[in-house]
Order: structure tokens, then C-alpha cells, then sequence
């Protein structure tokens, strides 16, 4: 017993010992760096994550790391491909990671993790830097900051993808600003946060200046590209290799390949890997990236796992593991580097690229419960999400104005509350509504959509408030503290008429309304700028 005891013990001390001696990725320059000898770091990496496709569950995804017998499987297979970075585009903020990250560190297997999810990300569509997407990209950096096999994090895959949507751009890098100000706060290591961009001929270089300019506090840290250039025989001239590297050689952060290896001739024969690695790229590119592991119905598989859990290596294995164990890339050093670091100006905008450097504000949760706990007149519980897109655009119609909820990226112009949640937003045009109209009950009805409430404003609250104005557009400063929910009287439901309220009972029309509680009277452009962790409450 005595003797198992010290052996746990022992054990215990020399994982110790390994993790602190285990040395953390670091970026100066254009380049990564071992930070234990300030010798340069190539990715030579593998995307890592199976596909949703026979799962009995209704799972978006599979957390890699999260499955202890899964790395087992697998991390031996990395290690004979000679990997030294894996791609994880998921994980689960809540699971236990310490097994899989472990195993990768023993490995001396490096993490590059998407902080989004499949369901809680920044939607290029429908672009927003909202306080539910800032609290699950904070989850999971929470998770994983304590592993020093965590290279970095992407704040964003693909957002950007032509020249008609590269408003979506000031979205992602205020992502990238704020977990670099969240880390900060928390005392945690200083992880890089970068960009996955897709290889768009119209919006990639303006693309990549776009992030890697401005100060240090809001530049990405890395650039990953999405490249699939290079098919078959190829050639470092007649594949775009050549040209893509005369385009990023002023880059003045680190610029890899996030994805590679163009399945259109097969087996891939991965020629790319020398050029990639050797003299042609290597003072511009930090490695890359291969797409994917897993075999699944796109072909881009390095191995198919069969029916009984076993896994047999393709083709494609076999090439890339004959590629990666012939190169033998130019080191460079730290300090010289480091003495040639150089900025880089921001992209100016035209036809090709519409991204105002004013960035979204830090989402600011304090801010939404002031705003949603004053008002008066607010959305339905019972209403759908679904039906929210018809009272926006019907409220937007006949209000002055719904600027204090939106967002322009391409001016730069952001709305007090244009963080705030969908229901927050709705409930606040609604109120503004209400209150132009006289405050009157009738004015909050839309059809059993909406209903009458007792708005209260905390006492913390009066300057948040006062600050943004009537119409949300007003600049919100020096917000401190977390604020207590208040406890709103009236039904909020929407079996139960606004109308039925009497005339009397609405002269606090909370916000917007002019009656009593705070007087919103500023007016102005947005800039939000809050000290993160003092105004949060997770």
C-alpha cells in the first residue's frame, strides 16, 4: 500500500515536473516561437475532428478532446505522421479535458481550438458580437487556458468569404480584442487569438491586413488561410503558391495554412509539403494545417476507423507521413525576428472591402439587464423566435429610429444594446414604440405580442441608462459593478392582453418612456469601452 502510495506520488511530481518544463508556443513577428529557447515553430498539423454521423444522440458535434480512449486510438497515428499540432473546430466548454490534453502534451502535441460552436458563432449572414457568443467563447478559453499545450485560439472560420459580406469582419476582430482583454483580466497566460479565412482572390489580402493591423490590444495574433490551391502534381509556380506567398510576405503576424490538401487528384500525393516547408515559403509561412483525420463522405480522410473501433491508414497517410519526414525547414531565431518586426497599416476601403477598423463594443451583460429590467413594454414569452423577424421590421417601420439595437460595421456605428439578446432588442424597439405613442396600453398590444410590465431601474443602473439615451445611440462609459435582476410586476405573457392594463398603471413607461424612472437624454455615436471583468457577472 505504502509502495503504490509513493508511486501515485511520484507520478503525480513528475507530471508536475513535465508540465512546467513543457514549453509554451509564443509569437514575435511574423513567426512562432518555442518559448523555453527562442527557436522558430512550424505547425505541422492535422484538422482533429469526427463528423456527427451515427451518433444516437441530437448532438451538433463531437468534442475530440473529450474522449479518453478515443486519444489513445488516435494520438499514436498523429505521431507517426510526424504532427506536432492538431485542429479542434468544437469543443464542449463543460467536459473534462485533462485526459486528451495530456496525452497530447506527452505527444508534444500542440492545440489550436475554434472558440465557437456550431450553434454559437459569428454567422456571416447574419453578423452580431452578441453577450451570449462572448460568454460561450469565454467558457471555453476558461477551459482550456490551463493546458500549455494550447497554442491558440480562432475567433472566427470562414466569416468573411467575398467582397459583399466584409462587414463581417469588425465582428470577429472585436472577438479577438476581447478574449485578448479577457485573458488579461483573468491572469491567465497570454494565449494568441487568430482568423481561419477562406482563400477569396477579391478579399484576401485586404482580409489580412484587415486583421493583423492596429494596436497589439486588437490585432489577431496569427492568420490562418483556408488553402486548397494545389491538386495533384502541381508546382510551387503554377499552383498560386507562388503568388499567394508575393502577396503575405509583408504580413506582420504569423500566416499558415488553417486547412490544405486538395482532394481532386487522389490518393493525395502531397508534393506541397516541400515547398511549403522549404526556401520557396518558409520566410513567410509557419506550416499548416492538413484537412482531415477522419475519412468521412468528402474524401479527405487520413484514416477510416472501422466498424470495431480499429483504424486502418489510406493512401493519403502514407504520403503525407513520406512528405513530413523529409523536410527539414530554415530555423529562424527570436531576437532576429524580434529586430525586425514591423506594423502594418489597416486596408482601405472600397469595392472589394467595406470594414470599418471601429470595432463592435465589448458586449456588456450589465448593460442589457438595466435596459431590459426599465422597460415597460416588452415582447411575449410566449411569442416565437421564429415571429421576431416580422416585429422588427414592423417596429422599425414606425419608430424614429432603431438604431439603438443595430449594428452598421461599415460605418462603424453600433447601438448602445446591439449585443444585447434578440428578445432584449425586441422588447426595447417595442417600449420605444409604446412610448411614442403616448404610452397608452394600446400602444403595447401587436396583437397579444407584446405586454405591460412594471419597469424598475436599480440605482446602478440610472447612469448606464442616462448615458445611452432614449434612443440607445449614446455612448456608455465607466458602467462598474454587476446588477442584481430586478423583479418586473405585470404579466409577461402572451395569454394576457396589454390592453387589459389600465391607463393609469402605465405612466412609468420605464425606458424611453418619459414618465418616471431614468431620463434618457444623451445622444451620440456608440463607443462602449468597459473594464471587462469588472462589469461581467458569470
Amino acid at each position: 500500500m505504502f509502495k503504490s502510495l509513493c508511486m501515485l506520488i511520484g507520478s503525480a511530481l513528475l507530471s508536475s515536473v513535465l508540465a512546467a518544463d513543457f514549453p509554451t508556443i509564443e509569437v514575435t513577428g511574423n513567426k512562432f516561437f518555442y518559448s523555453n529557447n527562442g527557436s522558430q515553430f512550424y505547425i505541422k498539423g492535422v484538422a482533429y475532428q469526427k463528423d456527427t454521423s451515427g451518433l444516437s444522440s441530437d448532438a451538433t458535434f463531437v468534442d475530440p478532446l473529450a474522449d479518453k480512449s478515443t486519444c489513445e486510438r488516435d494520438i499514436p497515428y498523429l505521431e507517426e505522421l510526424g504532427t506536432n499540432v492538431i485542429r479542434v473546430y468544437a469543443v464542449d466548454a463543460d467536459a473534462d479535458h485533462d485526459d486528451c490534453m495530456q496525452m497530447l502534451q506527452d505527444a508534444g502535441i500542440y492545440v489550436i481550438a475554434d472558440l465557437s460552436q456550431p450553434n454559437n458563432s459569428i454567422i456571416t449572414t447574419d453578423p452580431e458580437w452578441t453577450v451570449d457568443l462572448y460568454d460561450g467563447y469565454t467558457a471555453v478559453l476558461d477551459n482550456l487556458q490551463k493546458y500549455e499545450n494550447v497554442l491558440g485560439f480562432f475567433a472566427g472560420n470562414e466569416v468573411v468569404t467575398n467582397k459583399s459580406n466584409t462587414d463581417t469582419a469588425p465582428f470577429v476582430k472585436a472577438a479577438i480584442r476581447d478574449m485578448k482583454t479577457y485573458m488579461e483580466d483573468k491572469g491567465y497566460r497570454s494565449i494568441p487569438v487568430g482568423y481561419s479565412a477562406n482563400d477569396d482572390e477579391l478579399t484576401r489580402v485586404a482580409s489580412a491586413d484587415y486583421f493583423a493591423c492596429g494596436d497589439s490590444d486588437v490585432k489577431a495574433d496569427f492568420y490562418g488561410i483556408n488553402m486548397y490551391e494545389w491538386c495533384g502534381k502541381a508546382t510551387f509556380s503554377n499552383s498560386g503558391y507562388k503568388d499567394r506567398t508575393a502577396e503575405f510576405k509583408n504580413l506582420s503576424i504569423p500566416v499558415f495554412f488553417s486547412e490544405y490538401g486538395c482532394n481532386e487528384v487522389q490518393p493525395r500525393l502531397f508534393t506541397e509539403v516541400q515547398s511549403l516547408y522549404g526556401d520557396d515559403m518558409t520566410d513567410v509561412w509557419s506550416g499548416g494545417i492538413v484537412y482531415m483525420y477522419f475519412e468521412e463522405t468528402n474524401n479527405y480522410g487520413l484514416v477510416t476507423i472501422q466498424s470495431d473501433g480499429d483504424v486502418s491508414t489510406l493512401a493519403d497517410f502514407n504520403n503525407l507521413k513520406s512528405e513530413l519526414a523529409s523536410i527539414s525547414p530554415s530555423i529562424a531565431t527570436q531576437s532576429e525576428v524580434s529586430a525586425t518586426a514591423t506594423e502594418i497599416d489597416c486596408p482601405a476601403t472600397g469595392s472589394n472591402w467595406k470594414a470599418s477598423t471601429d470595432l463592435p463594443p465589448v458586449p456588456e451583460q450589465a448593460a442589457c439587464q438595466c435596459m431590459a429590467d426599465a422597460l415597460s413594454c416588452v415582447v411575449s414569452d410566449d411569442v416565437d423566435t421564429d415571429d421576431y423577424s416580422d416585429l422588427f421590421s414592423y417596429v422599425c417601420e414606425n419608430v424614429d429610429s432603431c438604431d439603438g439595437v443595430s449594428a452598421d460595421s461599415e460605418s462603424g456605428e453600433y447601438g448602445s444594446f446591439s449585443f444585447c439578446s434578440s428578445k432584449e432588442k425586441l422588447s426595447f424597439l417595442l417600449n420605444l414604440y409604446y412610448s411614442e405613442n403616448g404610452a397608452k396600453s394600446s400602444a403595447c398590444d401587436f396583437s397579444g405580442s407584446a405586454t405591460l410590465v412594471s419597469g424598475t431601474t436599480a440605482s446602478e443602473c440610472s447612469s448606464i441608462l442616462n448615458a445611452a439615451g432614449s434612443a440607445g445611440t449614446g455612448s456608455i462609459t465607466g458602467v462598474t459593478g454587476s446588477v442584481e435582476p430586478a423583479t418586473q410586476s405585470g404579466s409577461n405573457s402572451g395569454s394576457s392582453k396589454s390592453s387589459s392594463a389600465s391607463e393609469s398603471s402605465s405612466s412609468n413607461a420605464g425606458v424611453g418612456g418619459g414618465a418616471s424612472g431614468s431620463s434618457w437624454a444623451m445622444t451620440g455615436l456608440v463607443s462602449i469601452s468597459v473594464a471587462l471583468g469588472m462589469i461581467m457577472s458569470f
